[in-house]
């Protein structure tokens, strides 16, 4: 199992060596400090948490700058746990993108892009309705419940509302390229999240 903390750079394409295309997604993953090992006997669970993002003292409070003090990392912005993660890891280490190998499947997490209010034919992929006759239900959503029974509407109903910008998991994302010298991970396909975000790196089990 391997896990790391990196920032999404954007999409592009390389040329494999049989001249095959590859449209892959470029992502800055680590290096990552290890800040903490949470074990079973003591919290419960097992898991390691990484620290990734280097920031100033100043855009920390005290109690995060006295963490990382503790476990001898510099200012980090963001701090996550993956659980049963751990290993040989140790406190004060640093995990690099050299714990992934080009063929690794590995799942990424991240915020998706918000889109704000839609409505239900984009936010749900609903059909319209008919655009002759005089019919003004081009987009509406129709009907959403009976009447005396149950004199409400049942909890999720898919409706019109925010759309986007919560937690999303892409899987069976495949490494195509590791490139050390520059903390670069190709990985074949789109990642959740706009240019610049924070994204979560994971094995694939």
């Amino acid at each position: 199992m391997a896990a790391l903390l990196g920032k999404k750079l954007g999409m592009t394409q390389i040329f494999a060596e049989d001249g095959k295309v590859e449209r892959v997604t470029v992502v800055e993953a680590g290096p990552c400090w290890v800040t903490a090992i949470r074990t079973a006997e003591r919290d419960g669970y097992d898991a390691v948490q990484l620290g990734f993002g280097e920031t100033t003292e100043k855009a920390l409070n005290r109690p995060r700058l006295g963490h990382l003090k503790k476990a001898g990392a510099p200012p980090l912005r963001h701090l996550v746990e993956f659980r049963g993660e751990a290993g040989d890891l140790k406190v004060g280490e640093q995990v690099t993108v050299e714990v992934f190998q080009k063929g690794d499947k590995v799942k990424v997490s991240g915020i998706s892009k918000g889109k704000g209010f839609q409505g239900t034919v984009k936010r749900h992929n609903f059909s319209r309705g008919p655009v002759t006759h005089g019919s003004h239900n081009v987009r509406a959503p129709g009907s959403i419940g009976a009447s005396a029974t149950p004199s409400r509407v049942l909890k999720g109903l898919r409706g019109p509302g925010q759309m986007g910008n919560k937690r999303v998991t892409q899987r069976g994302l495949t490494v195509v390229d590791v490139r050390p010298d520059r903390n670069l991970l190709l990985l074949r396909g789109s990642v959740p999240g706009p240019k610049g975000s924070t994204v979560e790196i994971r094995t694939d089990d």
